[in-house]
């Protein structure tokens, strides 16, 4: 069975904490002064791993509220196309610029409990039944626990092996 196919929230929340948790502690050792740090081969600053993760989870519940309202939220959002990301992770990066390390992984932190705190608020149904909210689309196969795991889980899982890859080229390179 796939990774994001989950039997229940409780299970979505746990891969999420599990994940998150993970991710947050490899920024332990990284120091402030290298948050801003590019090294190669790594296409993302520590503080911009945080940023870019801040910017999906707000996103997600941005198009969530922006339904419950009785919108159609603008996807990916307004002014963006979903072949011009990179656009809009800029944007994420410059909101969180002029914070610290700390402070981004305080944010970090707040978030992801506020994402938890969301996912509990739904139903298995409107979870794991494609269809109980626009936003997810049509296909069967995207229920709003697989956006929600591709926004969460997964990237938490990724972006640790992109900070761990930093880490390491910033070991061989200092």
């Amino acid at each position: 069975m796939p990774s994001y196919v989950y039997v229940s929230k409780e299970a979505l929340t746990a891969a999420i904490h599990t994940a998150y948790l993970k991710l947050d502690a490899e920024y332990d050792e990284i120091a402030e002064s290298d948050k801003d740090l590019r090294l190669p081969d790594v296409d993302r600053t520590p503080a911009e791993i945080l940023a870019y993760q801040l910017g999906w989870l707000a996103l997600i519940q941005s198009w969530e509220a922006e339904e419950l309202a009785g919108g159609v939220p603008t996807m990916p959002a307004p002014g963006y196309k979903w072949n011009r990301l990179g656009e809009m992770y800029a944007d994420f990066y410059r909101q969180y610029e002029t914070y610290s390390l700390a402070e981004l992984r305080t944010r970090f932190a707040q978030a992801e409990a506020q994402w938890l705190a969301w996912i509990d608020g739904l139903s298995d149904e409107e979870l794991l039944v494609q269809g109980k909210r626009r936003w997810t689309g049509e296909n069967p196969n995207w229920p709003m626990a697989r956006w929600i795991h591709i926004n969460s889980a997964a990237p938490f899982g990724s972006f640790r092996g992109k900070v761990r890859k930093w880490k390491k080229a910033k070991s061989a390179a200092f």
